[in-house]
């Protein structure tokens, strides 16, 4: 059996664990003993070691005792850190794009730099700003807080901020903006518009996509899309691949931005193969582009490997002898579901770590599957968490989205440490 390297150590990392082990001997470096990544080690034969994936001196001595031969990187700034590229010169099949190949998410003006150039329909009207006092002459444009603030590089998910909703008037939005920009020397300030918004994920060999089911996120930390913006709550997909407010001419529009901006930025060498996943907005106006990520989003990964009809590992392999297809790419036509729990802290302040106990057996017997993210065990049935991030995601599929919505619900209510939080409003879509 091959043997692969996943690095990373969230619930993203989690789904594609599960999924990697069940076709190759799995490998792992992980800061902390994640118990979702470790299980899928040890069920497939591999070896886990507790250090930094950031290291590329313990990454390269890793992989030559181990004599590994595959390398999976599906976190933002491990692909920017270039970890593919390491992977790459040892001789690894890998999948995830190069540094270079990943500046389409770590660099939000060379997106919209290629969208402008490929859909310029499909623009929102930005300015990047450089300077105090370019960002003070582009303020002058905006009533209250008609804009949107967004930093230039990476932020988790958490750094985009909407007038209105993470900040109150102008002068709120230009304090923040001005953080942006003495933190990364740009920062970008985007008209605000009104619309449905929703993510277009798709597998690529870096010629050929595969689009996955579309799913819908639920990115703010409180019930109704209330409270800060996070890494997000919950996730879900419906069994037609689409959502009920979109039509296949819509997912046809940004599948096609999706493989223009491949081509693009695979024009010279091979920088990008695994998954791209561009964010948009419908709007009376029609689709218009939020952003791209260069990795499975997190939760969407937990929802779209678990569509997978076609074995995950068969995917990679056509990956690599870029031969992906519709029909070597096949997804189930069902209902899922994701619903993250987190600490009662989580985006709100931060907090020291917390102990909590689970039930995972009974989660599991109530087929419902648990991926855990920024947790670590404690005992039996008692865990820790980790940083500040979110702990561990429970996740089901149905034959429809109640019955998916209610299996998640039940194993997270009889099964959870009552200190734990969740939104209890995931599949609640239309209402608010």
């Amino acid at each position: 059996m091959n043997k692969c390297l996943l690095l990373g150590n969230g619930g993203r990392e989690a789904v594609l664990a599960e999924q990697i082990s069940k076709g190759f001997s799995l490998y792992a470096i992980l800061p902390y003993a994640n118990p979702s990544v470790v299980q899928a080690v040890e069920k497939s034969g591999g070896k886990v070691i507790l250090g930094d994936p950031f290291d590329q001196e313990l990454v390269k001595k890793f992989v030559q005792e181990e004599k590994i031969e595959a390398c999976v990187v599906s976190q933002d700034n491990l692909l920017q850190e270039g970890l593919i590229d390491l992977a790459r010169e040892l001789g690894l099949k890998t999948f995830g794009p190069t540094a270079k190949g990943a500046k389409v998410e770590w660099s939000k003006s060379y997106a919209l730099d290629i969208v402008q150039k490929l859909a310029p329909e499909m623009v929102i009207r930005n300015e990047s700003i450089d300077t105090l006092e370019k960002l003070e002459e582009v303020m002058k444009n905006y009533e209250e807080d008609s804009f949107v603030v967004k930093p230039e590089g990476l932020t988790g998910g958490k750094g985009v901020k909407v007038g209105g909703i993470h900040f109150n008037g102008r002068q709120e939005g230009m304090e923040y903006a001005k953080d942006c920009l003495q933190a990364d020397g740009t920062v970008i300030i985007q008209d605000k518009v009104e619309g449905r918004e929703f993510t277009v994920m798709a597998l690529t060999d870096g010629k050929n996509i595969v689009v996955t089911p579309t799913t819908f996120d639920y990115p703010y930390r409180f019930d109704e899309d209330k409270g800060p913006g996070t890494g997000g709550m919950g996730c879900l997909s419906f069994e037609n691949g689409l959502l009920p407010f979109l039509e296949q001419k819509d997912i046809d529009q940004c599948s096609k931005l999706i493989k223009d901006t491949i081509q693009y930025v695979n024009q010279d060498n091979l920088e990008f193969t695994g998954v791209i996943y561009g964010g948009f907005f419908k709007c009376k106006q029609g689709i218009k582009f939020i952003e791209f990520n260069a990795r499975f989003g997190d939760p969407e990964a937990i929802n779209v490997l678990n569509s997978l009809e076609t074995p995950f590992c068969e995917v990679m392999e056509n990956i690599w002898e870029q031969k992906l297809s519709e029909e070597n790419c096949k997804f189930k036509k069902n209902y899922t579901f994701t619903v993250y729990v987190v600490s009662p802290d989580y985006a709100i302040q931060k907090a020291d770590p917390i102990e909590f106990t689970l039930n995972t057996k009974a989660i599991l017997e109530s087929d419902a599957k648990i991926y855990f993210a920024s947790t670590k065990p404690a005992g039996e049935n008692c865990y820790q968490s980790v940083g500040t991030s979110r702990l561990f995601a429970i996740h089901t599929n149905g034959n429809t989205l109640e019955e998916a919505r209610k299996k998640a619900y039940e194993a997270i209510e009889n099964n959870i440490d009552r200190k734990l939080d969740y939104r209890k409003d995931i599949g609640e879509i239309y209402e608010h």
